[in-house]
């Protein structure tokens, strides 16, 4: 009896146990989901205990931000499906040719990503209701569906946010739209650390949240991926269907299943009487949104919008009188969330069916894009982006191709070599390659929501061809760069070439040693070998410590830069050595304007370039106080684009202009423009409408929106002339192409150097471009410079550093930056 007993008590123990309730969100954390915002670690920490308590949820670390918090991902399955999860991802992949194999795969994969935006907290902490409720009520549907939820993409920028709202919100919140807590202060918490929108970035993959998060995502392949945002506080609930345009690459099915998906959400909105809206706003056609990138890789990809973002707080009254809780957002965003498992388990097997489907690519029209390698420090930085999206490429072979020729917009060919770069469109990424590639994204409406140019050979400055025939290929073999330098005790100087970003993080590498460097305002050729403007010339006279030679030859090491050793300073032809031309630089003091006159993310690009890629030293100087800073302890001012009137007063404004007659270099960027134009004692001039025409201001009221879009040019493409004898040019050839982001165009300067220009045959290359702005672009600058007594200004109408992605601007930055009057004492 006592052994029937214990076992008796020990089987109701173990039933207890097996039949615990997990704890929902609110019980874990001690509050009421919604009565508070959750700051990140209590997030993992609630996620963590979840899969430490059930064994159908699995938690992965997959990455770091900048700022050091964790990035999860957390799998919720059935247990059957969860005990055999590294088989389902492989069987999806092999459903894709990513991998070998044919296998049939009947279990959806849904990936629900939360908190890209930092301040449009609601999500997180919906994505913590939604796990709650998938794991108690909601298991049925795990039976053939794979749930991945990433609680928040975006960590800096939410605990930025939440932080900052927890010091200043009332007790109880304020529900007053000018109370402060509703007011949030510069940068705000949309951005990660380095101040990029993230939802930006997925495509380029700039920032380490993207490139951590793309591996994993590469690795899953995901059916259906939401991305959860929020809007401002007065619009309704935003679901799919998405709004034109789409990129023609999008299929009827997925096109069909986001409107299936939008009637789901529709029969739980209606029930409750929530307001929401589809079709409108948010469209499918720039490649690097959390929704357009995961749609180009086969997924129903799909954007919902909440209102509220950083403007919300716990509660506000919107402008109908209604007060709009983060307890309403949340569970809004639970509710979408939750009714897109449901569907996509009730069409799992149709899913897979249609995503295998997908990767045919047998009907895009050009089949190879073909890269003239003739910077291989440039092709290196492609074919790194490329295997962050295991984007296959192979080599060409010797001989020649036809196709459309990128720089002259021609059907032409191209004679290559076995060092030039092909990319096919026969692999199982080929849609993604056209979307990348092609010279023009079809826009079937002009109203869009971002950028409409991008293609990855103008961004990268290469020369290239798309073959509508699959052009002969062969994967080279690839070796180790043997680097090989020996210290020779009768150099006079060591010789550097001057054309990729790589070169000057190098230069800037010596600068920080200690190294004097100098460059070549002209021409040269030594040792049988020519060298053209901006190259580097590293004299023992300017460098006369010990152990120089040694330095030197181990900073090129770590950058893997190739030199020239010359004997001589006399040269075989062009400048010799001790040259007037041949001209020191000094290691530059820059300051970099940063706060609220500036644009949060002009100033974020200008600071990631700086201290990740050049990584060079720069001083944020806080825009309140740029009028008293004492500007004479720096060499270079970068005013990031911004709206700079509250800070360059009149006073302000002579107090710049003394300080670039004494041999400041100042770089302006953008909208910054605007500060100077038009301005006395500055060059620069707005360039006026010519079209002659007035607005009778009589167009019906329906169609003012898209009447309005003449006016402006939404991320374009222009091709533009350079002047390379100009250091700002150096290492450029004789023509850019510039992605334009504004309207706004610019005169040639009469008092100065119009470096870069539009000439008057230039035309729209790709993107969209309104009737009217376009017609100003001809005969504008792109950028210049306007001497100053013994420095100058320099102007960039479009910013070479946006978003980091365009490859090819970059180092008009570094030319600026170390070439123009480096050589002046201050």
């Amino acid at each position: 009896m006592k052994i029937k007993a214990f076992l008796a008590v020990a089987l109701l123990f173990a039933a207890g146990i097996f039949s615990q309730e997990i704890q929902s969100p609110s019980e874990f954390l001690g509050y009421e989901i919604g009565s508070r915002f959750t700051r990140h670690h209590k997030v993992v920490d609630y996620f963590t205990y979840v899969s430490q308590s059930l064994s159908n949820v699995q938690l992965e670390k997959y990455g770091e931000t900048n700022e050091h918090r964790p990035l999860y991902l957390s799998y919720i399955s059935s247990q059957a499906n969860i005990n055999n999860l590294e088989n389902i991802r492989k069987n999806n992949l092999s459903q894709t040719g990513i991998i070998n194999g044919n296998e049939s795969n009947n279990v959806a994969i849904v990936w629900l990503s939360y908190n890209v935006h930092g301040n449009e907290a609601s999500s997180t902490e919906a994505a913590m209701l939604t796990l709650y409720e998938l794991v108690t009520n909601k298991k049925a549907w795990l039976e053939n569906t794979v749930v991945i939820i990433d609680p928040c993409i975006n960590p800096d920028g939410r605990d930025r946010y939440v932080n900052w709202y927890n010091q200043v919100k009332s007790t109880p919140f304020n529900i007053d739209q000018n109370a402060k807590e509703h007011s949030e202060p510069w940068p705000g918490g949309r951005p990660n650390h380095y101040l990029f929108d993230l939802n930006r970035d997925w495509a380029w993959a700039t920032q380490v949240e993207s490139a951590q998060r793309i591996k994993m995502y590469n690795k899953w392949m995901p059916h259906v991926h939401v991305d959860f945002h929020e809007q401002y506080i007065n619009n309704p609930y935003y679901f799919a269907p998405a709004a034109e345009p789409f990129h023609e690459i999008i299929t009827d099915w997925q096109r069909n299943f986001q409107t299936a998906i939008g009637k789901n959400h529709a029969k739980y909105f209606d029930k409750e009487g929530w307001l929401y809206f589809t079709k409108e706003s948010f469209d499918l056609l720039y490649p690097s949104y959390g929704d357009t990138y995961p749609t180009y890789m086969g997924a129903i990809g799909m954007t919902y919008e909440q209102a509220g973002h950083g403007m919300a707080g716990l509660g506000i009254n919107t402008d109908e009188g209604e007060v709009l809780t983060l307890k309403d957002r949340a569970t809004h965003h639970m509710t979408t969330g939750l009714s897109t498992v449901e569907i996509s388990s009730k069409n799992a097997k149709k899913l897979n069916t249609e995503f295998r489907k997908f990767f045919d690519n047998e009907d895009l029209n050009y089949k190879s894009y073909v890269l003239k390698n003739d910077n291989e420090d440039k092709m290196n930085r492609l074919k790194a982006l490329l295997e962050t999206h295991e984007i296959l490429y192979k080599n060409t072979k010797s001989g020649s191709v036809k196709g459309y020729n990128y720089s002259t917009q021609e059907n032409e060919k191209m004679d290559v070599t076995e060092s030039d770069l092909v990319i096919h469109t026969n692999q199982p990424k080929g849609k993604m390659v056209k979307v990348l590639f092609e010279p023009k994204a079809k826009i079937v409406d002009s109203l869009t929501y971002d950028i409409t140019a991008w293609s990855l050979p103008y961004a990268h400055g290469f020369d290239a061809i798309a073959s509508k025939s699959k052009v002969s290929s062969f994967i080279k073999k690839q070796t180790d760069e043997i680097y090989s330098a020996q210290i020779n005790k009768n150099t006079y100087a060591y010789i550097f070439k001057w054309n990729s970003l790589s070169d000057a993080s190098f230069l800037a590498d010596l600068l920080k040693n200690d190294i004097v460097p100098r460059f070549a305002e002209k021409p040269f050729a030594t040792n049988g070998k020519s060298f053209n403007s901006g190259s580097l010339i590293i004299l023992k006279n300017d460098n006369r410590n010990k152990d120089f030679s040694t330095k030197l030859v181990s900073i090129a090491y770590k950058h893997k830069r190739q030199f020239t050793t010359a004997t001589t300073g006399f040269s075989q032809s062009g400048v010799d050595f001790g040259s007037y031309s041949v001209k020191p630089i000094n290691k530059q003091k820059i300051a970099v304007v940063s706060g609220k006159a500036t644009s949060s993310l002009s100033f974020g690009e200008v600071w990631h370039f700086f201290e990740t890629q050049l990584q060079y030293p720069t001083t944020n100087i806080n825009s309140d106080n740029f009028s008293r800073t004492d500007l004479s302890k720096y060499d270079v001012i970068v005013m990031p684009s911004g709206y700079y009137n509250s800070v360059l007063n009149k006073s302000t404004l002579e107090k710049v202009k003394k300080w670039v007659r004494s041999g400041g270099t100042l770089l302006a960027i953008g909208n910054a423009l605007n500060s100077f134009a038009n301005k006395k004692g500055f060059a620069l001039k707005t360039k006026k409408n010519e079209d002659g025409k007035t607005d009778d201001n009589l167009t019906p009221f329906a169609e003012r929106e898209r009447k309005s879009v003449a006016n402006l040019i939404t991320g374009s493409i222009f091709k533009s002339t350079l002047d390379n004898t100009h250091p700002l040019a150096f290492g450029y050839g004789k023509a850019y192409f510039s992605l334009k982001l504004s309207g706004t165009s610019y005169s040639y300067l009469k008092n100065g150097y119009n470096v870069g220009y539009f000439d008057k045959d230039t035309k729209n290359i790709s993107g969209y471009a309104g009737s009217k702005a376009v017609k100003n672009v001809p005969e504008s600058l792109f950028v210049g410079e306007e001497p100053m007594g013994r420095g100058s200004i320099v102007y960039m109408v479009d910013n070479p550093l946006f978003r980091s992605f365009w490859e090819n601007g970059k180092l008009f930055v570094a030319n600026a930056v170390f070439f123009l009057n480096s050589d002046k004492l201050k």
